[in-house]
């Protein structure tokens, strides 16, 4: 009898190839698996920050709409600041937290404009609205502070007419 090779019993090798191909197929998965995850992750990030964004920028245009906002008897003294949603009449749908400052260290009519500061009176404003993610329950919400910058122009009174 001839002792049998080792080298020469096929016997177990379909076994090992499957458990090879059982493992690259799960490392494969699982890759996969954590890919979607971060995605899912990424994107539900970007969308919260989406919303904030547009929930600071619906602030903006709503206070921007109303001339009443932009009347200075309505500002503190002290810190030349106002709340416009303290008013009623402005609405608030995305809940965004705006401030107007009366900006008092520009004089003139902005540069490049063409108009003549003899025809009409400057009045500065800074609008600072800052909106937040209105679908998150995460205590860490997205928020997005946007600022503008608005130019009154007020007719001035002329001599003679």
């Amino acid at each position: 009898m001839k002792p049998k090779s080792l080298l020469k019993d096929e016997s177990g090798t379909a076994l090992i190839i499957a458990l090879l191909m059982i493992i690259v197929l799960t490392t494969i998965g699982l890759a996969a698996t954590f890919t979607s995850t971060i995605e899912v992750a990424l994107s539900g990030n970007k969308r919260a920050s989406t919303d904030a964004f547009y929930a600071a920028d619906s602030g903006v245009e709503v206070v921007m709409a109303r001339v009443e906002n932009f009347n200075s008897s309505k500002y503190d003294p002290i810190t030349k600041e106002y709340d416009p949603f303290t008013d009623s009449k402005n609405v608030n749908p995305t809940k965004a937290e705006v401030i107007i400052e009366n900006d008092t260290s520009y004089e003139g009519p902005p540069r490049g404009l063409g108009i003549s500061a003899t025809n009409f009176e400057f009045k500065y404003y800074l609008i600072e609205s800052t909106g937040k993610d209105q679908i998150s329950l995460s205590p860490n919400r997205s928020a997005c502070t946007i600022e503008e910058k608005v130019v009154r122009l007020l007719p001035t009174l002329q001599g003679g007419y």
